[in-house]
């Protein structure tokens, strides 16, 4: 029993150091920014959906009995993603302060206030528990098919420019120690999302291992873009970023974040 609450306590205090340095992953971006004084370029959206996951993980760990290191790099998350998007709006143009707001509305505040009201007021402890789960399972779940952009891209123009191996290597591997602490502590909602987030990120790795040294081809063809209020979104870029992002908030750089 002392020798499977080691493991479990060793594969999560491991996961919380790698998934702390995916988080930090965005600070050469914001000195970019800083330095320029403005976030032309570049899009918050990873941003809040990360904050967004890190407070749906935060709600679901309060209420799961001894949680307490998916307490840490959520909160740790949850701090990181304010100041990023602090950060990001005190540079940002006037359309995407709005889009900004809008975003951090929609998700942040009428959309987990929601989950909060519903959870609380509809279901008992032991339920609320379950059905945080599956909310927070289901939402990592949709986040994590975000690389498939990123591996389309690759095969058809046959270059690695936006899937770095470091990238790719400590996702797998922060996958790697979140599967291993839910799988110990039969929490299916942790185990279950990074046996995709595993999946993908050995992938990625195999296809940088085949195209690294191959020249890039050229393909024209109208962008899979995201028009959101006037913003428009590369998804093929944007699917690295938001998964990178939420893999800090998951019991789990594109750095650009563009």
């Amino acid at each position: 029993m002392a020798l499977h609450l080691t493991w479990v306590f060793g594969f999560g205090l491991l996961g919380n150091i790698i998934s702390c340095l995916v988080c930090l992953a965005p600070l050469p971006t914001f000195y970019r920014i800083c330095k320029k004084k403005t976030s032309q370029g570049f899009h918050s959206i990873p941003y809040v959906i990360a904050l967004f996951s890190a407070m749906l993980w935060l709600f679901y760990a309060l209420y799961k009995e001894d949680a307490l290191l998916l307490i840490t790099i959520n909160s740790f998350t949850f701090f990181m993603e304010i100041g990023y998007i602090f950060m990001y709006l005190f540079y940002a143009t006037k359309k995407d302060k709005i889009l900004t707001f809008k975003l951090l509305l929609l998700f942040n505040v009428f959309g987990f206030g929601l989950i909060c009201v519903l959870t609380r007021f509809l279901t008992q402890r032991q339920k609320r528990v379950q059905v945080l789960g599956w909310i927070c399972m289901t939402f990592s779940l949709c986040v994590f098919v975000a690389p498939l952009f990123i591996v389309r891209k690759v095969i058809k123009t046959k270059s690695v420019e936006f899937m770095p191996f470091s990238l790719s290597f400590f996702l797998t591997l922060s996958a790697v120690m979140w599967f291993f602490y839910g799988f110990l502590k039969k929490d299916q909602f942790v185990a279950v999302p990074n046996i995709l987030g595993l999946l993908f990120g050995i992938l990625q790795m195999v296809l940088y291992m085949i195209y690294r040294n191959s020249k890039k081809v050229v393909v024209v063809e109208p962008k899979l873009q995201l028009d959101i209020s006037e913003h428009v979104v590369d998804l093929e870029k944007f699917g690295a970023t938001i998964c990178s992002e939420i893999a800090t908030g998951i019991p789990k750089l594109n750095d650009g974040g563009d």
